[in-house]
């Protein structure tokens, strides 16, 4: 590699790093809370999640429920599971009978509790688990159409930009460089070395999520309009159709039938026809008719197959099979491909252990981040650079640590506060999370910057952000009783994992932030 070239990526790499950093530690650090997004709702909403999967769903009662309060007949109702926690998505058609008023059955859609039947809209289900998972993809900045997914999408393109030239430039010491760690030479070398060997251990995970973090925001927000557009005319079905995901259509019969078949049977036959299944969704297509048909839609276990997507169509008033899709045999290109980018984006493959790693990964990936940002800060900061640019970054690199690092004590303090003070599910909810959150972000955020000390703004977003993290069992313990004992006690796994969880991440966090020693006067920092 020439001189020329080597100038050429490294000054590329940093530029579009420098660019997206703040970007990409917020969709890291939120992205790594969110492997624990079900656990998290459980204990935020402390209902234990005894049975995985519709294992104790009945839908003889849902239904039951649904029909005091909405009009079911003629209508395509789908109950679906798309994460471990007591509560399904409900979704509902207008009716297909064309003599009930569609104002009266129009479509909906809510979240409906297992056990209780109780029925939420989307903003009073919200909860802190929901809003870390969609922070993590900026879901929060769509204030112009999709603007924060095209944002979070960018972001994730030039993350793979930086990845390639970060690579390339690190390449021929890669090995060499990996084993040197120094913290007691210069400045800009402990956090060139930190950043370097870090870099190495988290690459094939920061690559993998930079490329299917690249798939599921791009493709569905750039690629996806104009091949709808152009290749489908505008028919959006259609294209879901030949992809595999298109909806059923099955004609109304205009007469009801005279009485309703048991529907859990049908999600018993599937675990018995399929026993490797995990059963996502389960839709009643022209519910009370006599051409009722049942779907019952999911996936193979992990342990049994990595892949693959299968469904099975009843005929409710026979009980027979109309349709089948084999999960388990001839997995479609559609099916093979989203599923693998699935898998590997959520991290949900390998139980609670594998999420426990693929956590650690990246919070290691936000470390990164910030080596680099102080790497880009001590580089800019020489004599023969000009007292004005000199400023300038230096509040570049106050603010831009600030951002990041108070997101731990911020996340913290909403934990808590949401525990002590929202205790009602209602369409305020979402807003009061909102709130909490980016108000006591944005003050930390001001006040370690106007600080102008970056070795200040790490100590002490630790110690503040571990004191808190010790606060969320108490708070848990205190508001619901719940207190980590008996939750293991009661063998609610779910919510005692949280409140260890928070245990242990605030000790860790608590014993580096007192033993971290300011070096000689400046901001560097080391581990006494």
């Amino acid at each position: 590699m020439t001189n020329r070239t080597y100038n050429i990526l490294f000054h590329t790499h940093t530029v579009s790093g420098i660019i997206i950093s703040v970007g990409l530690y917020i969709i890291f650090f939120a992205g790594s809370f969110s492997f624990f997004r079900d656990e998290i709702i459980s204990w935020e909403r402390n209902e234990p999640v005894i049975e995985k999967g519709f294992g104790n769903a009945n839908f003889n009662t849902m239904m039951d429920s649904l029909d005091q309060t909405h009009s079911t007949y003629g209508r395509d109702i789908s109950f679906t599971k798309y994460f471990e926690e007591r509560r399904l998505s409900v979704n509902l058609t207008p009716s297909k009978d064309t003599t009930v008023q569609q104002d009266a059955s129009g479509r909906e859609f809510f979240y409906m509790d297992i056990n209780s039947q109780n029925t939420y809209d989307y903003a009073s289900n919200y909860s802190i688990g929901e809003f870390l998972y969609r922070l993590h993809f900026l879901a929060q900045l769509n204030l112009y159409g999709s603007s924060g997914y095209l944002l979070a999408g960018s972001i994730a393109f030039f993350f793979l930009f930086a990845i390639i030239t970060g690579i390339l430039v690190h390449w021929k010491k890669i090995v060499s460089n990996f084993f040197i760690f120094r913290p007691k030479a210069r400045l800009k070398n402990i956090w060139t070395e930190a950043h370097t060997a870090l870099g190495v251990i988290g690459l094939p995970f920061q690559f993998i999520y930079a490329v299917t973090g690249i798939f599921f925001i791009i493709a569905t927000a750039i690629v996806a309009p104009p091949v709808i557009s152009i290749v489908y005319e505008g028919d959006s079905e259609k294209m879901f159709e030949d992809l595999g995901v298109g909806t059923k259509d099955f004609p109304l019969a205009m007469k009801k039938s005279e009485a309703t078949p048991d529907l859990n049977s049908f999600v018993k036959k599937t675990e018995s026809y399929w026993p490797d299944f995990n059963i996502e969704k389960v839709t009643f297509y022209n519910f009370g008719d006599e051409n009722m048909h049942v779907g019952v839609e999911g996936f193979p276990q992990y342990g049994k197959q990595f892949i693959g997507r299968g469904e099975l169509v009843f005929n409710a008033g026979t009980g027979k099979i109309v349709s089948e899709k084999n999960p388990f045999e001839n997995t479609s290109y559609v099916d093979g491909a989203t599923g693998i980018m699935e898998r590997l984006h959520f991290g949900d493959y390998g139980g609670l252990g594998l999420k426990i790693i693929y956590f650690i990964l990246g919070i290691i990936s936000c470390f990164v981040i910030i080596s680099g940002i102080l790497i880009w800060l001590v580089a800019r900061d020489k004599k023969h650079i000009t007292e004005k640019k000199r400023k300038f970054n230096a509040w570049l690199g106050w603010s831009f640590i600030a951002i990041c690092l108070t997101m731990y004590p911020a996340t913290a303090f909403t934990f808590v506060a949401v525990k002590l003070f929202i205790y009602d599910f209602d369409p305020e909810r979402m807003t009061s999370i909102y709130q909490i959150f980016f108000y006591a972000w944005l003050v930390l955020i001001l006040l370690f910057t106007l600080k102008k000390d970056n070795f200040f703004t790490n100590k002490y977003t630790l110690i503040l952000g571990a004191i808190l993290g010790l606060m969320i069992p108490v708070a848990n313990g205190v508001i619901s009783g719940n207190w980590f004992w008996k939750s293991f006690a009661k063998a609610h796994h779910d919510i005692l994992f949280i409140d260890v969880f928070w245990i242990i991440l605030a000790l860790i966090t608590f014993m580096v932030g007192i033993r971290l020693k300011r070096i000689n006067g400046d901001s560097r920092t080391s581990i006494k």
